[in-house]
């Protein structure tokens, strides 16, 4: 009887190794086909999900509550798994090279709690090679077992992408490998039991590995492209976005939209790519290119925003900004390498006092990443200039005459109506993703900008 067979007949466990954005969506829905351990470092995280809190907001509170996988940070259950899955986070240091800390430790908690005839699949980020020249020595130095006599690997890429309701686990299609035909057979069907889209074998792992990795390096080449059309149009004082809705017209016009590009995929795994290109002889061009674009949005946002309060009349230094939304994309409480905060370090360096709400993020994870505390959006009065940053859904019920009264309204810098505004003056309403309609916030006196 195989693997697959006892898993399916829950005589052998499955066991999820970090229990993040990606590992509780693969530790729900196996749960419900198989036997499941959740296992994390963070006693703190676990704690919450036993009490039935879904700190990802990735499942939700009643799933987690209603679900049979049994959450642990004692790595000793580990031993009760034959079929474990790696998604452990794969950041990049200061220096935009690849930190495979995480992804090591999880390997060698792993090895050191491996039994005969097990299979470990890594979903986490990497550039080809990682799993086989990488991770596979660590778990047999630690397990003192050999690859493909004792345990074998695979690699399947996550494809979770945060905040999204749409596109869940089970609706995309899962690409898997293994080390050989009879560990990929296996990987495939265990698989199978979750994902109803169905799953894509891959010719090797090396293979699964790169297309993950050429996955968000693509998207993030179309953002740069958008980001500096941005530049381009905002220099000519054309709206970016009324260009893109007239060249979007045509068929084969690719959907995509200037923004800030941050978070734990898009805006890290271009540089793994790019760190293993280096180490075989070869330089990015188009990908570093469009790197070096989005990471300097942040600065370029907080630039306008300046050059607006400026035109408005208003003393920079001293000045209150509010910020709506800190993480690092919308729908979503992640604020892990979010670039809004690279706003606000631009206008603190400025003198500027910046007040953040966002209803998705825990004030003290905000805190103890950024050094930086939330607001209520009640506490939200005498602003000098507002930046909506991140449109998630709850700001979108906001109406521009409410976001108004929020501004300093007994300054000189200030004249409310039109007229005032096309002379220099007015509030100032920096609205990166386009929540609001520009022609309605003009008409209501906003200095309005977007991307």
């Amino acid at each position: 009887m195989s693997l697959y067979d006892l898993i399916k007949q829950r005589k052998e466990k499955i066991s999820i190794i970090g229990l993040g954005y990606v590992g509780m969506p693969l530790a729900i829905s196996f749960a419900q086909k198989a036997d499941v351990i959740g296992f994390d470092i963070s006693r703190t995280k676990v704690e919450q999900y036993r009490k039935g809190n879904d700190i990802t907001r990735e499942v939700g509170d009643e799933a987690i509550k209603n679900t049979t996988a049994f959450f642990t940070w004692e790595e000793d259950y580990l031993k009760k798994a034959r079929f474990h899955i790696v998604a452990v986070p794969t950041p990049i240091n200061t220096d935009k090279t690849p930190d495979l800390n995480p992804l090591k430790g999880a390997c060698k908690i792993v090895g050191r709690n491996l039994i005969k005839e097990a299979i470990i699949v890594f979903e986490s980020t990497v550039y080809p090679g990682v799993t086989e020249d990488i991770c596979v020595p660590i778990l047999e130095k630690e397990s003192g077992f050999k690859c493909g006599i004792d345990f074998k690997v695979g690699y399947s890429p996550e494809r979770i992408n945060p905040g999204d309701k749409e596109h869940k686990l089970k609706d995309v299609i899962k690409v898997v490998s293994g080390m050989d035909d009879e560990s990929l057979e296996i990987i495939a069907k265990v698989y199978e039991l979750v994902i109803e889209a169905g799953v894509y074998r891959a010719q090797s792992i090396k293979v699964a590995e790169a297309a993950k990795v050429i996955e968000n390096s693509q998207r993030d080449i179309n953002i740069a492209f958008m980001n500096e059309l941005s530049i381009i149009f905002n220099k000519m004082g054309l709206d970016t976005n009324a260009v893109l809705k007239a060249a979007g017209t045509k068929w084969n016009f690719l959907s995509f939209t200037p923004g800030l590009v941050g978070g734990h995929c898009i805006g890290v795994d271009p540089y793994y790519l790019t760190y293993k290109a280096e180490e075989i002889g070869y330089h990015s061009q188009i990908i570093l290119a469009g790197r070096k674009i989005n990471d300097e949005m942040g600065k370029y946002v907080a630039e306008n925003v300046v050059k607006k309060m400026i035109k408005a009349n208003i003393q920079i230094n001293g000045s209150k900004v509010a910020i709506f939304g800190v993480t690092f994309k919308e729908n979503c409480p992640d604020v892990r390498n979010t670039k809004v905060v690279d706003i606000i370090r631009e206008l603190e360096e400025y003198g500027v006092s910046i007040f953040v709400v966002d209803p998705l993020v825990n004030n003290e994870e905000l805190f103890r990443e950024y050094g930086i505390s939330l607001c209520n959006i009640n506490e939200i009065r005498d602003m000098d200039a507002i930046i909506f940053a991140v449109p998630h859904e709850e700001f979108k019920s906001l109406k521009l005459e409410r976001v108004k009264k929020m501004y300093r309204q007994n300054s000189n810098s200030y004249n409310m109506n039109h007229v005032a505004t096309t002379m220099g003056q007015g509030i100032v309403l920096i609205d990166i993703k386009g929540l609001f309609d520009k022609k309605e916030a003009e008409e209501l006196g906003f200095l309005y900008w977007r991307l």
